[in-house]
């Protein structure tokens, strides 16, 4: 296996001393890069995933075109429902859907927990072709979706704002929830450990919806699976967890194994370093949206970020993932202004 050129990711999570802060943006690989549309135009969602050539092209792209300082696989956190027998269905521009939900005992009982590795092969072919293809340019991360936000798509069978389904679910009948986000954390585990070895050198576990839930909530239902898929794999990867939305739980979550945090733009840096006692690396926060920006103004919020968070146990990235609607020199700037920084 190819030695890292580039191992500032790697570094930070480590909490050694880096000459600047490494740089990626989150969900990178995809819609606003003109070829990745040209690919979307011939293939659908689920092929595009599911076929390691194609998401391998597509993780390369933005390594090529903007120059980030890591890859991250192109695929989605659905794949754990559909490798857990439930069908998932993704019509373009208007997100998933899965037909039938989670309600009963019986639903449980009939999820598939076993031979995941299996199912999702393609994850792992398409994971040890991008990282043959990198040639240890830069690390590649891995990623699954948390338990609680696998969970609100399992329950309530599409994207929402409140996921009142999900959280009446859980508040209804707890025992169920507990058991459900048990047999999705078990898998994501396996999942994850199997991505390592296929070359993943970092995972990244995205609770996407956890901000939905109040702290005493998140304590409930995501905050002890979280901690789960940190413990179970601090050995394999260094971890970053990013429960968007719940800057509450950034203290409890600053004494995990978890080797980094994700947060989003609702949160000063100042006080994201305060609430974790600078004890982990911090990844984030710059609102997406900013990146509609001229480029000249882009380059000094990125600037002002990075003297609010420090150069050190710092990843420069976005509070959330890129929109389709971004220029690819808007995102260039970003990047960039990160590099020019030092």
């Amino acid at each position: 296996m190819s030695e890292l050129k580039n191992d500032l990711l790697l570094r930070a999570l480590r909490r050694e001393k880096v000459e600047r802060p490494p740089v990626w943006m989150m969900r990178q690989a995809g819609r606003y890069l003109p070829e990745y549309i040209a690919l979307r135009e011939k293939y659908d969602f689920f092929t595009r995933v599911q076929t390691p050539e194609l998401a391998a092209e597509i993780t390369l792209q933005p390594v090529r075109r903007i120059g980030v300082d890591a890859a991250i696989i192109f695929s989605d956190i659905l794949v754990i429902p559909q490798a857990m027998g439930i069908e998932v269905l993704m019509e373009e521009g208007k997100g998933p859907l899965l037909p039938k939900v989670i309600k009963t005992q019986n639903d449980i009982n009939s999820l598939f927990t076993d031979a995941v590795e299996e199912k999702l092969d393609y994850v792992m072919k398409a994971l040890a072709l991008t990282k043959l293809e990198l040639n240890g340019e830069v690390p590649l991360i891995g990623f699954a979706g948390a338990p609680w936000t696998i969970l609100c798509y399992m329950v309530e069978g599409k994207g929402s704002k409140t996921w009142e389904r999900a959280k009446e679910f859980c508040f209804t009948q707890p025992e169920l929830a507990h058991q459900l986000l048990q047999k999705i954390t078990d898998t994501t585990i396996y999942y994850l450990k199997a991505q390592t070895k296929a070359g993943a050198d970092v995972v990244q576990v995205f609770d996407s919806w956890a901000g939905s839930l109040s702290p005493e909530d998140f304590k409930r239902f995501a905050q002890p699976y979280l901690i789960q898929i940190a413990d179970a794999l601090k050995d394999d990867a260094p971890v970053i967890l990013f429960p968007k939305g719940s800057w509450y739980a950034l203290k409890d979550l600053s004494e995990s194994s978890a080797s980094g945090l994700g947060i989003d733009w609702c949160i000063s840096p100042g006080m994201a370093r305060e609430m974790t006692g600078n004890k982990i690396t911090l990844q984030g926060n710059f609102d997406p949206a900013k990146l509609l920006l001229a480029p000249a103004e882009i380059k000094k919020e990125v600037k002002k970020m990075i003297q609010e968070f420090g150069v050190q146990n710092y990843i420069a990235n976005l509070g959330h993932g890129i929109t389709p609607n971004i220029p690819v020199d808007h995102a260039l700037a970003f990047v960039d202004a990160v590099k020019e920084s030092f």
